[in-house]
C-alpha cells in the first residue's frame, strides 16, 4: 500500500492531497497542466517537503510530519524518470547505467544489467554515446538507469510527453513490460488519456492541487461525474481474455470480465486465455434498438442504459451502458438519443467496429 498525504502551499498554488493507491502495477497521476501531478511526485521524492505529510511506501516511512520524520531524497529508494532522460554525454551507454547501479551494494540490487539491458532492449545500444541516439533509445536508456537502482518506487513524470507519436508508439511497449515483468509499483504522470489507458491499473484525476478521483482505471473512466467522460478521447479499458483466433481474418475473440460476452479484435494472434488490454472510444459505440444482422460492424453486444450527461458539445450526451457487468459509454447526438427514446434501464444493442477497439 502506497500512502501519500500532503499539504503544500505556494503562492496561488495549494497541494492538498490524502491517497491510499495500490502497492503494486501502475497508478496514474493525471490531469491538465498546474493540477499538481509533478508537485506531488517530487514530495514523494523528497525533492519538495511538504509542510505537513506523510509518505509510506508499502510499509516503510518516508515522511511523517508529526513524528519529525523526512527521509532525505538519497536516501530514498525510489527511481525517477523525467521527461528528459539526462544521460551524461560523455559516457557511454554502458558507464551511464554503471552510474545507477553503483549507487546499489551488490547483496541490495534486485535488478541487475542483463535484466534492465533485455527488458529494455537496448544491449545493442552499450557502447554507443548519448548524442548518437534517438530520443526514444535515451530515453529507454533513462528508464534502464532508474531501475538499476532497484527502487522500492518507480517515480514517472511524462515520459513520453518530448517525443513525437512514431517514438511513443517504440517505447509503449517496453513500458508494458515493465508492467507485466518487474513486481516494483510506479506513479506515472501524464495528460495523455490514451497512454493512461493502455499503462494504468489506478488512475489518480488530479485537478487544482486536489484529488477529484481515484479507482481503478476501468471503473473510473467509465464514470460520468468526472470531467474525463467530457473530452473527445473518452472512453473505457476492457481486460478481456483471448478465447479464438481468426487466422484467414485475423481477428481476436476477447471474452469480457466474468460474462459469456465477447468482442472481437483486429490484431495479431495470441494465445487463447492471455489477457489483453483493450479501449473502446466512447465515439465508436453506436446504438440500435435491435441486433443490426446484415452489417459490417462486427460486435453487437446487449447492454441496458445505466445514466446519461451532456457532453461538452451541445448537440451530444453521453450515455454509461452495463454489457453484462462491464462498463461502455457511447458518444451520440441528442437527436439520436430522443429517436432511441432512451431511459435508465432501458435494454438495447451497442455496436463497435472491431477496427475501432484500440487493443
Amino acid at each position: 500500500m502506497i500512502e501519500v498525504r500532503l499539504q503544500l502551499n505556494y503562492a496561488g498554488f495549494a497541494l492538498e492531497v490524502d491517497l491510499n493507491l495500490p502497492g503494486r502495477g501502475v497508478t496514474a497521476l493525471y490531469g491538465h497542466s498546474g493540477s499538481g501531478k509533478t508537485t506531488c511526485l517530487r514530495c514523494i521524492a523528497g525533492l519538495e517537503r511538504a509542510k505537513d505529510g506523510v509518505v509510506q511506501i508499502n510499509g516503510e516511512v518516508w515522511q511523517n510530519s508529526r513524528n519529525a520524520v523526512f527521509v532525505p531524497p538519497h536516501k530514498r529508494a525510489v527511481g525517477y524518470v523525467f521527461q528528459e532522460a539526462s544521460l551524461f554525454a560523455h559516457l557511454s551507454v554502458r558507464a551511464n547505467l554503471e552510474f545507477g547501479l553503483k549507487r546499489i551494494p551488490p547483496n541490495l540490487r534486485r535488478v541487475d544489467m542483463a535484466q534492465a539491458t533485455e527488458l529494455l532492449g537496448i544491449g545493442h545500444l552499450l557502447e554507443r554515446h548519448p548524442q548518437h541516439l534517438s530520443g526514444g533509445e535515451r530515453q529507454r536508456i533513462g528508464i534502464a538507469r532508474a531501475l538499476l537502482t532497484s527502487p522500492r518506487l518507480l517515480l514517472m513524470d511524462e515520459p513520453l510527453a518530448a517525443l513525437d507519436s512514431q517514438r511513443k508508439s517504440e517505447i509503449l511497449p517496453y513500458l508494458e513490460r515493465l508492467h507485466d515483468e518487474l513486481d516494483i509499483p510506479v506513479l506515472y504522470v501524464s495528460h495523455a488519456q490514451d497512454e493512461v489507458a493502455r499503462l494504468a491499473d489506478h488512475i489518480v484525476l488530479l485537478s487544482d492541487g486536489k484529488a477529484l478521483a481515484s479507482g481503478p482505471i476501468g471503473e473510473t473512466l467509465a464514470r460520468l461525474d468526472l470531467p474525463l467522460a467530457l473530452g473527445d478521447d473518452a472512453g473505457v479499458v476492457i481486460n478481456g481474455t483471448v478465447s479464438a483466433y481468426d487466422e484467414h481474418y485475423q481477428l481476436l475473440t476477447l471474452r469480457l470480465p466474468d460474462s459469456p460476452l465477447q468482442i472481437r479484435v483486429a490484431h495479431t494472434t495470441l494465445l487463447l486465455g492471455k489477457q489483453l488490454r483493450v479501449k473502446v472510444q466512447a465515439r465508436d459505440v453506436s446504438l440500435s434498438l435491435q441486433a443490426q444482422e446484415s452489417s459490417s460492424i462486427l460486435n453487437r453486444l446487449p447492454v441496458t442504459v445505466t445514466g446519461e450527461i451532456s457532453a461538452d458539445n451541445n448537440a451530444h450526451v453521453l450515455v454509461r451502458l452495463d454489457a453484462g457487468g462491464t462498463p461502455l459509454l457511447a458518444r451520440i447526438t441528442r437527436f439520436s438519443r430522443d429517436q432511441l427514446r432512451l431511459q435508465p434501464g432501458q435494454t438495447l444493442w451497442a455496436q463497435i467496429k472491431a477496427v475501432a477497439v484500440l487493443a
